[in-house]
């Protein structure tokens, strides 16, 4: 007689479940309500109590905060008048030519008197700061003989556009080329406007052709200066311990700026250049108003509440760096050699975001 086997120890002696798990047919119960659910489905329309009224975008406030801020106005030189101050500037500057020669003439004989060799070593040094002095007045020339070249231009392409003349068009885009031919952004522009210089194309297309080609790259480039020395005003405000740092680091920046918008569109001012177009960019800022952007415009801006929001040394700094932005874009009006037809000028709203991407985005997502 065979003797039942024995499972090992920790073992069930019940046969585990088979793996294989065969094909089982199974009933799927009916609804209990089938009548409900076609009524839903096939239900006649109905119309909604109510006219809808459909807002357009322009009237929608929470369409673009950033298109609800006015136009930036074109920033332009100043006319050069009579002025009487200048006239007296020039007089007694004269004069105070006249009294130093005199006394380099008595010096020169002074030192031939006591010594020969003292009076010639008088006479070169006196040669040596001529000649740098005519180098250095020859440099603030040009540079101002540039600034003035940029607005020529600017007139000249606005009245080629406005007679629609080919030859004058083209002289204008030569001259533009010239500018800006010492930019390596510009090669491939350089190189498609003398590929299409036979063809036949009207003065206005062939101007806005010349902007896109030869411009837009500058463009680009400015709008990186703007938004970068932005940024850099807007944390040094935050951070700075006080007012006095914030106002020399926004004079400094404004002058990198100024300086550099002017070299990136061939200008290359001087020193007298340079002041004479800071007092052009701050001068427009001043007739305009447009260096007063108080916590209505943030806060038109950036969301309702500014105050409550952001403290006091982050609403400095968004503020300071939007004026360094609107400063940008005068010196941006007042450096392009030609006027903003065929690209999109820029306006503050441009930088905003930038300025303020954390805050926006919770804008954005709360109204989304």
């Amino acid at each position: 007689m065979k003797k039942p086997t024995v499972p090992p120890t920790g073992t069930s002696g019940t046969p585990g479940p088979d793996l294989r798990r065969r094909p089982a047919a199974f009933t799927v119960k009916q609804d209990a309500n089938p009548g409900r659910t076609a009524e839903t489905i096939n239900r006649p329309p109905r119309s909604f109590a109510g006219e809808v009224v459909i807002v357009p975008d322009e009237e929608d406030p929470f369409f673009t905060a950033a298109d609800e801020l006015p136009s930036v106005p074109v920033a332009e030189p100043r006319r050069r008048r009579f002025s009487f101050a200048k006239l007296a500037t020039g007089a007694f500057g004269l004069l105070l030519s006249l009294a130093f020669g005199l006394w380099v003439d008595g010096l020169v004989r002074d030192l031939f008197a006591r010594a020969d060799w003292l009076g010639y070593l008088a006479l070169s040094a006196l040669a040596v700061g001529l000649v740098a002095l005519a180098v250095a007045v020859g440099r603030e020339l040009v540079g101002l003989w540039r600034l003035d070249a940029v607005q020529d231009l600017k007139a000249e392409a606005d009245a080629a556009a406005e007679s629609g003349k080919r030859k004058q068009a083209a002289a204008v885009v030569k001259k533009l080329t010239n500018l800006v031919t010492h930019r390596a952004e510009t090669a491939r522009g350089q190189k498609t406007l003398a590929a299409i210089e036979d063809d036949i194309i009207d003065a206005p297309h062939l101007i806005e052709l010349a902007e896109r080609e030869l411009l837009a790259p500058l463009d680009a480039k400015a709008r990186a200066l703007i938004l970068n020395s932005a940024k850099r005003v807007s944390v040094v405000t935050a951070v700075s311990p006080r007012a006095v740092v914030d106002l020399a680091y926004v004079l400094f920046e404004v002058v990198r700026l100024v300086r550099a918008m002017a070299d990136l569109y061939g200008g290359r001012p001087g020193s007298f250049g340079m002041l004479r177009l800071l007092r052009d960019v701050f001068a427009h800022l001043a007739v305009t108003g447009s260096i007063a952007i108080g916590d209505g415009l943030a806060q038109q801006v950036l969301g309702h509440g500014l105050a409550a929001r952001l403290s006091t040394r982050l609403g400095e700094g968004v503020i300071n760096g939007l004026m360094t932005a609107r400063i940008g874009i005068a010196a941006m009006d007042l450096c392009r050699p030609l006027p903003f037809r065929a690209a999109k000028r820029p306006g503050i709203g441009d930088f905003i975001g930038d300025l303020t991407p954390s805050m926006t985005g919770k804008d954005r997502d709360r109204n989304g």
